[in-house]
């Protein structure tokens, strides 16, 4: 008896041990645990650091400006904007309360010129300098200019732009240009990370990430847009939409907003679409589409299946242009057409949009439904006219540009007598009578004094003249300036040569 007890006290003993030291272990290797799994977790998070390293350095800040006839404040403020103060003020804005005057006249409507400026975002896609971003970022712009991460700032040429598609295209010249990496957009993924480069807010540089939310959103008649959950604000427009190999596969373009500000769904142009249409805008200066002269509406179920469609493809033309290439190839009203070239066809804008992206001129061929028989019809596709909106832009945006050339500089000046210099004290220098542009941007003003250019005296207004015509292809101007006995340097652009 004895015995047995004895044994039993050391198997307890011994088991209580080994227990101890198994919840001791236990104890030690809990915090341990989460750890590791933690840090695992954080392995497998993508690193966008190296991405912003390669692409940064070519995405650009874009500066435009534009002049316009000033009005009175509130005479340019539209209702909602006006409603907005008088609810904030309680009443008209007690900062814009007019002066009475004698005559009682109403306040004068125009009040000068003033330039506007607005900061858009972009990227340089080929080393020589052409630069991708929004139609909306410069399409009223007088002048643009581009600035680098590296502080460099160019004056642009705008080659071209499509409104339809808010695609541009700049030139700058320059040298040692960093570019992006283009990459595939029908290659994307849905729920693939993505990362956005711009200047949202004028805040150059700004990066923010997400994944791509889906490929093929129907926003507009000649695109089918990315949508991705990355935020995007205004400024963003016209920066690089960037995959995990730091490949651009879209320009970001648009948001949905109610507020004005990111809502978590936001757009951007597919690189592949882009660069076509910056193709033909560096060739042509515009875009040319192809258009099959019909009006065309959808198909419902029921009626396909009433019509024993041999598929529920088909897009229903509605009406025909008359002489126009669908009423010349034979087709009429109430064809079906089933596929484009091949392409099976479901809704109306997917055929408008085949149509568009194919060149006038070309000859395709259309599978008609018609009463029951399916037939081809080929056609000849001719080119779709502009918008009046967009042939509007590019006018005057060619006008600016060719007003630009003689005004861009935007100096009057004068020559001072003898008698006129001893009275203000100087022994060299010229009057200014008008400064807009260029000049008026640098704080240059009439009735400044111009000492010097690129220090040396100038005298007269032929001496103005040559020192402009002797900097060659300086891109800057140093001017030393006097008003009322304050004397300092002024950089000021030099405009381009006239040809």
């Amino acid at each position: 008896m004895k015995q047995s007890v004895k044994n039993a006290r050391k198997f307890f003993f011994a088991n209580t041990i080994n227990l101890r030291t198994c919840m001791l272990l236990f104890a030690l290797s809990a915090p341990v645990m989460p750890a590791l799994a933690a840090s695992s977790a954080i392995e497998n998070l993508p690193n966008f650091s190296e991405l912003v390293e390669r692409s940064g350095p070519a995405v650009v800040n874009i500066r435009t400006t534009q002049t316009v006839l000033a009005k009175n404040e509130q005479a340019a403020r539209s209702p909602e904007e006006q409603e907005l103060l008088e609810r904030i003020f309680g009443g008209p804005n007690p900062h814009e309360q007019q002066a009475p005057n004698d005559k009682n006249e109403p306040p004068a409507e125009d009040e000068g010129e003033e330039v506007s400026r607005s900061v858009g975002s972009g990227f340089i896609f080929s080393a020589d300098g052409y630069v991708l971003t929004n139609a909306h970022v410069v399409k009223d712009a007088d002048e643009v200019f581009v600035k680098l991460t590296d502080k460099r700032e160019f004056k642009a040429k705008v080659i071209g732009f499509d409104i339809n598609t808010d695609v541009a295209v700049l030139k700058i010249e320059g040298n040692n240009l960093p570019k992006v990496t283009l990459g595939d957009s029908t290659k994307i993924k849905v729920g693939e990370w993505v990362i956005a480069i711009g200047s949202p807010f004028d805040l150059d540089n700004s990066i923010s990430a997400g994944i791509i939310s889906a490929k093929a959103r129907e926003i507009g008649d000649f695109l089918l847009l990315i949508q991705t959950d990355v935020a995007i604000n205004p400024g963003n427009s016209g920066g690089p939409l960037i995959n995990l190999k730091g490949e651009v596969i879209g320009i970001n373009s648009q948001i949905y907003s109610r507020s004005g500000g990111y809502m978590g769904i936001s757009f951007a142009i597919p690189i592949d679409d882009a660069i076509r249409v910056a193709e033909q805008l560096k060739t042509i200066g515009h875009v040319k589409r192809g258009r099959m002269g019909v009006y065309l509406a959808d198909i419902n179920d029921n009626v396909a299946q009433a019509l024993k469609l041999p598929t529920r493809n088909g897009t229903l033309v509605s009406r025909i242009e008359k002489n126009g290439p669908a009423e010349k190839a034979g087709l009429v009203d109430g064809d079906i057409i089933l596929n484009f070239n091949g392409i099976p066809v479901e809704k109306s804008t997917e055929l408008r949009r085949l149509a568009a992206a194919t060149s006038p001129g070309s000859q395709v061929n259309l599978q008609v439904w018609r009463k029951g028989v399916t037939k081809v019809f080929p056609i000849t596709l001719a080119e779709l006219p502009q918008p009046e909106a967009a042939k509007k832009a590019q006018n005057n945006q060619k006008e600016k540009a060719a007003a630009t050339k003689e005004t861009a500089f935007g100096l009057t000046v004068k020559s001072l007598s003898t008698e006129q210099k001893k009275e203000l004290g100087i022994v060299s220098g010229i009057l200014i009578e008008k400064a807009e542009g260029s000049s008026a941007r640098a704080g240059l003003q009439a009735s400044d004094l111009i000492l010097s250019i690129n220090n040396q005296d100038v005298n007269s207004e032929q001496d103005f003249k040559r020192l402009i015509e002797k900097a060659g292809d300086q891109k800057t101007l140093v001017i030393l300036a006097r008003r009322d006995n304050i004397t300092q340097y002024i950089a000021i652009d030099i405009p381009a040569k006239k040809s």
